[in-house]
């Protein structure tokens, strides 16, 4: 945990460094004539905007050591939310300029328009599509594989505008150190980019996977089984998850995360992802062939097993059951003798995924089993409704604090087991959560 913490203490530290480097450099070296502090604080607002836009090709790089401290999926929420203050500087940028200098706003005499100005409208209105399409995309029913596509060329306008807008005015870019700055982390940017979309496609190219087995599970459901094609794959925690490209190729844009739900002891490399049909690419899931050629690229992720605890507390919801499977199929491997509550909210008794399993893991594993239904069958006598603090106290046992947690599930679900461990006296420390919204 410690080695954790640090690692995480200095990939903060080398993102602040990034951020605020073109500062930093502004106001080193020769400087151009001083103008009013308005304006000064409208160009940090937009150089640390403009640096924190190329950092995001970094945040979903998907580098493991990178990664690592948090899990991938805080570090795509940080992406989320660090563009939200990266669009309000950009955004911030010609509002303050143009309040302190409304003379700039007049049309020049020859009806010409600066190529830094064309730049700066083409910036922001891709910025603004962008933030727009991805707060309201569901809303605004766009396909994940569109937006995807559309949110990448969004960002590489939104960016590259930036960039142009920022040589055509080029006011502090007269100093020849601070130039090379910039084209460094142009550089760095473009490096980043190459990485993603061109040499990690070719590693995972090399490195394909069969389908084995393609088995159709309750609650429209579909288990994918793949082994790797003339390599020995690779080895992840129980927990973790990988993203799947199930046709064309690993050049594809779009990729889509999904928990790997076999055991971590599986021999010969082989996984299983378990997919429910929740619209888009997850409705084409089950047609899949066996031996059809996919690509994996993982793991990821530190929803893992690995702290000291008296026991393993499992709290699912629907298809959040997948990485719990992981766990408790691998922990029976293993021959683990601590024991294991599995908290399991379903719809309805018949849509419950791994139902049968689930019983006969019973007899692998110090395993108490908690059905929690939300529209129960006739003469039902077990759990009904939602997961709350009430009826973690029924079935825990104290100190509730002494046991690991962890929860994967819907969002309002989590929030509120969240909020219920809170209730109990469980530190956050003491248990994990897994949200799979990239998007």
């Amino acid at each position: 945990m410690w080695n954790y913490a640090v690692h995480g203490a200095v990939w903060l530290v080398l993102y602040l460094l990034f951020i605020l480097a073109p500062l930093f450099a502004m106001l080193a070296g020769t400087l151009p004539p001083a103008r009013d502090a308005w304006t000064e604080f409208a160009v940090a607002l937009g150089y640390s905007g403009l640096a924190m836009m190329g950092l995001q090709f970094g945040l979903t790089a998907r580098f493991r050591f990178v990664t690592r401290p948090w899990g991938e999926d805080v570090i795509y929420h940080f992406h989320r939310q660090i563009s939200l203050i990266a669009v309000a500087f950009v955004f911030a940028h010609p509002l303050i300029i143009f309040a302190a200098q409304p003379e700039l706003l007049a049309r020049p005499e020859d009806g010409s328009v600066p190529i830094g100005a064309l730049a700066a409208v083409a910036s922001i209105g891709a910025l603004a599509l962008l933030v727009v399409t991805a707060l309201w995309r569901v809303r605004l029913k766009i396909g994940y594989e569109l937006w995807h596509a559309s949110h990448i060329v969004l960002a590489l306008v939104a960016v590259g505008g930036g960039i142009v807008h920022m040589v055509g005015w080029s006011f502090y870019l007269e100093d020849p150190r601070k130039r090379a700055l910039w084209i460094g982390l142009v550089l760095f940017w473009v490096l980043l980019l190459l990485y993603v979309r061109v040499f990690k496609p070719l590693f995972m190219l090399r490195r394909p996977y069969r389908i084995a087995a393609v088995q159709r599970e309750r609650g429209d459901t579909t288990t994918l089984v793949m082994e790797p094609e003339g390599h020995a794959g690779f080895v992840f925690t129980p927990g973790q998850f990988g993203w799947l490209t199930l046709w064309r190729s690993p050049f594809r844009i779009t990729g889509h995360p999904f928990s790997f739900s076999s055991s971590a002891e599986a021999t010969g490399g082989r996984v299983a992802m378990t997919i429910r049909n929740l619209g888009d690419f997850t409705a084409q899931v089950h047609t899949a062939q066996v031996g059809q050629r996919v690509w994996l690229d993982g793991p990821y992720g530190a929803f893992t097993i690995g702290q000291p605890a008296d026991m393993h507390v499992l709290i699912a919801g629907g298809i959040g059951i997948t990485p719990m499977m992981s766990m408790l199929r691998t922990l029976a491997d293993r021959g683990d003798t601590r024991p294991v509550m599995l908290f399991y909210g379903s719809k309805d008794w018949d849509s419950t995924t791994f139902r049968e399993e689930l019983e006969a893991l019973r007899s692998r594993l110090d395993l108490k089993l908690v059905h929690v239904l939300a529209d129960p069958p006739q003469g039902w006598t077990g759990e009904r409704g939602r997961i709350d603090a009430g009826l973690l106290e029924r079935h825990l046992p104290p100190p509730y604090a002494q046991h690991e947690y962890f929860i994967c599930g819907p969002n309002p679900m989590m929030d509120a087991v969240e909020t219920a461990l809170g209730q109990l006296g469980v530190p956050m420390a003491k248990y994990h959560s897994e949200r799979y919204n990239f998007a």
